[in-house]
Order: C-alpha cells, then structure tokens, then sequence
C-alpha cells in the first residue's frame, strides 16, 4: 500500500506509542463522534451524500456507480502492478483493473482532481482511492478480506457490540502523494466513519519486499513498541506467520527504524493504531503485510478535531 506522512504530533513520538498514551484522549475524541447532517432543501430530511471533502480542486467522494469502480479499478492496476511489484495474471493484464470478489461489496473512496485534464471518457481523473469494507457487509459475505492473512475472530468476538470498518487498496498516483492529498483522504475516512458510527478500522498495511530479514529492523521496532495488547491482538495465520521479533529492543536504533517505516504505516501510528501479531508475506503483491488495528477511542483528539474539520479551509 502507498500513502504519505501525516502531520507530526508535539509530544515525542516514542511517548506517544506507548498503550497509556494511546488511548489518553478516548474520552474527549469521543465527543467528536457525532455524525454530521445533510439536508434535503425541500424537506429537511437527511439525505446520503457522496462527497465528502474538498481542498481546491481535489475532491473526496465515494464511487457512485461501477463506472467509478472501474475507474478505482484502473488506478490500482497502474499503481500496483504497471508502476509497482504486484504480479499480474493474465486476466488482470487483458483487464487492465486490479479486481477481485470484495470490490462488489465495499465502498470505494475516490479523490478526483478537478483541475486536471478529463480522461477520455470525459471524466475528472481519480488520482487516490481507498477500499471500505462494511462490518454488516463482511459477515453477510464470509469476512473481511484481511482475514485471509490474520484471524480476526477472536478480536472481533471479545469486542462483539463494535462496528469495524476495513481499510484498504489504499493507492495514490504518484505526483500526488503529498500532505494535502493524504489529509484529504483522512477527512473522506473520518467523515465515513463518523456518518456510519463505527467504532474500529482495520486493515492490512504494507511494507515492500518479500524478505523479512531485510526488514529485521522495522518489524522489530512494532513488535516492541507498537503491538497490540491483548485485548485488541489479532496473530497471522500460522500457515502464513512470519516473526516479527528479529531484533532486541536495545539492539533497535529507533531513528533508523522510523525512517524504515512506510509513511502510510508511520501515519497510522501517529494516529493512534496498534500492530497485530506476527507479519504475512504477499507474494502476489510482492509486500510483507502487518495488521493495522485502530479503535475511535484511540485517535488523539487533535487528529480527531483537524480531520473533522470543514476543508474548505484548505481550498486557497
């Protein structure tokens, strides 16, 4: 997966992953936990809406039909398989769209940039996308896709009155992976979040490579400083277990290990995520996955408030 850094925090970064500052500011992001209103003008009855954000001439919205599926689509093939390492079969090389069978029960964010030159089909371009996948919609079609690397079972049954959400397929073209960009999508998720109350977001984040003792030092820094506890610990498979304890914690030099980290996994941390146990290797994808596990009460408060925040402001 791709994504960019999001906005440093004061406290250290160190302080801040630890369990006891993690989850410090619950009940005040709580307060924040009110999904916003939009009105039919000619009744006054809440209505859907599929924008959900705005900086300039970017745009975050959900697909509105399969044509903006499709479009999602493309974007994640170009990002993933024309300019990434992810192996294409032959389906998916004739295709042209990365695809598969939990794209017809998600829903797809999409940031359109409408300043840029329409494609041929006389649309806006997508030029990021994030895949959500709906609590309700997972258990009615066999679970989320990330149980196809973790076992979510255990978490999801101690936290049986939560809603999750799944966060993934993240992709942004790369001239546009910049702060403005990944807040934007940040706002889209949170307004998401917010108008559907859920309560978790997880997900599969990605390292690149298939080595893992070539990444020793990043998956050693989460495993002493970011796992999660127990009561939010989900392991990997054991077909699929990879160690992510390669190193002692005195041997680790954070700085090196933070800049080891891919923005889009620093950016979850910093928000208040937490790691699974144990990594899997994605051979298809070419990646070494860990799992994100974020629960609302743990996102700090400021992050709570900056994404909450009308991105007009941001639009000069």
């Amino acid at each position: 997966m791709h994504g960019n850094e999001l906005v440093r925090p004061k406290q250290g970064f160190m302080q801040m992953l630890r369990p006891q500052n993690m989850s410090a500011a619950a009940q005040t992001a709580i307060t924040w936990f009110k999904p916003p209103l939009h009105l039919d003008p000619a009744n006054g009855i809440p209505v859907a809406t599929s924008s959900l954000g705005r900086m300039g001439p970017l745009e975050v919205r959900l697909a509105q039909d399969k044509r903006d599926v499709k479009r999602a689509q493309r974007l994640r093939y170009k990002v993933f398989y024309k300019n990434g390492t992810a192996i294409a079969d032959a389906a998916t090389m004739l295709a042209r769209r990365d695809k598969d069978a939990f794209d017809k029960i998600c829903d797809h964010l999409l940031v359109v940039d409408h300043d840029a030159k329409p494609t041929l089909s006389g649309k806006q371009p997508v030029v990021g996308t994030y895949r959500l996948l709906r609590h309700e919609a997972a258990m009615q079609n066999g679970g989320f896709y990330t149980d196809s690397e973790f076992d979510l079972s255990g978490m999801i049954e101690r936290h049986a009155g939560l809603q999750f959400l799944e966060l993934g397929r993240s992709c942004v073209l790369p001239r546009y992976r910049n702060k403005r960009t990944v807040e934007l999508l940040w706002q889209g998720i949170w307004s998401y979040v917010r108008q559907n109350k859920f309560d978790v977001m997880i997900g599969c984040a990605s390292f690149e490579g298939t080595d893992p003792d070539r990444l020793a030092l990043p998956l050693s820094f989460l495993h002493h400083n970011a796992r999660a506890p127990e009561a939010w610990r989900a392991r990997a498979h054991p077909s699929r277990y990879v160690e992510m304890n390669r190193m002692a914690a005195d041997a680790i030099d954070t700085k090196a290990a933070l800049r080891a980290l891919p923005p889009l996994i620093k950016g979850y941390l910093r928000i208040g995520a937490m790691i699974g146990d144990g990594a899997v290797i994605d051979h298809q994808f070419g990646t070494t996955d860990v799992l994100i596990v974020m629960p609302v009460t743990s996102i700090g408060a400021r992050y709570i408030e900056h994404f909450s925040t009308d991105t007009s402001r941001h639009a000069a």
